[in-house]
């Protein structure tokens, strides 16, 4: 299974997750939003060393820093 994160605005969050409960498919995880900075930090270093071994594995390919500069 696959997970995917997704944005929706909060005046449209009610009628999408409506949608996607009829989706037999599809399983639910809410996310718990970090309470305090040190939180936040923590959950994006952790995303971080997540990408970080999945190119180690080969599942995904990270950009370069030539690649990272050309965006700014």
């Amino acid at each position: 299974m696959k997970d995917i994160t997704l944005s929706v605005p909060d005046k449209d969050f009610p009628s999408f997750i409506k949608l996607v409960k009829n989706l037999d498919f599809v399983q639910i995880k809410r996310a718990k939003k970090p309470k305090s900075k040190k939180e936040k930090l923590l959950h994006e270093l952790k995303e971080a060393v997540d990408q970080v071994n999945l190119a180690k594995q080969g599942k995904i390919k990270l950009k370069s820093a030539d690649q990272l500069l050309n965006e700014l």
